[in-house]
C-alpha cells in the first residue's frame, strides 16, 4: 500500500437532461441518473445508490484485508446498506445509514473471533467513517453446519 495521503479524482459531464457520464482516468465511463424519487428513470445508479454502494464495498474490502491479516477463513460476506435521506436543519441530507452485515464462515470457526474481526472492519471502513451521518452496523455471523 502507498503511504497516505491518497488522491482520487472523478469527473461528471452532462447536458440539461438525461444521464450523467462519470469518468476517472483508467476507468470505463459510467452513467448515472436521478433516482425515481427525484423524477429519474429508476433504472440506473444514482448518486444516492452509489453512496450506499460505496459504504458496502468499502466495508467488504476492509474486512477482506482484516481477515487476511488475521488468517480468518470465511465463505461469503453480504453487506446491505440503506440510507435515509431527510430534511434536517433546512437541508436535505443523509441522516442515517443502516448497514446489515451477514458473514458466513466454515464449520469450526470461532464465531466470537469472526465478530471481533467484523468490528475491526467496521472501525476501519473509511467511507463510513468519513460521513457526518449516523452509521448503524448490524452484524451477524453464520457458521456452516457440520456435514
Amino acid at each position: 500500500m502507498k503511504s497516505l495521503p491518497h488522491q482520487y479524482r472523478a469527473s461528471a459531464i452532462a447536458g440539461p437532461e438525461g444521464e450523467v457520464a462519470l469518468e476517472s482516468d483508467g476507468l470505463d465511463t459510467f452513467v448515472s441518473a436521478p433516482p425515481i424519487e427525484f423524477g429519474g428513470p429508476g433504472d440506473r445508479w444514482s448518486p444516492e445508490t452509489l453512496l450506499a454502494a460505496a459504504i458496502a464495498d468499502c466495508f467488504i474490502l476492509t474486512f477482506r484485508a482484516v481477515a487476511v491479516a488475521m488468517k480468518l477463513t470465511w465463505t461469503t460476506l453480504r453487506c446491505n446498506v440503506e440510507g435515509t435521506l431527510a430534511r434536517e436543519e433546512g437541508k436535505t441530507r443523509f441522516t442515517e445509514f443502516t448497514v446489515q452485515v451477514q458473514l458466513q464462515v466454515p464449520h469450526g470457526t470461532e464465531e466470537a473471533r469472526a465478530c471481533i474481526l467484523l468490528q475491526k472492519a467496521k472501525d476501519g471502513c473509511f467511507i463510513a467513517n468519513s460521513l457526518s451521518s449516523h452509521v448503524n452496523f448490524e452484524i451477524a455471523v453464520t457458521v456452516t453446519p457440520e456435514v
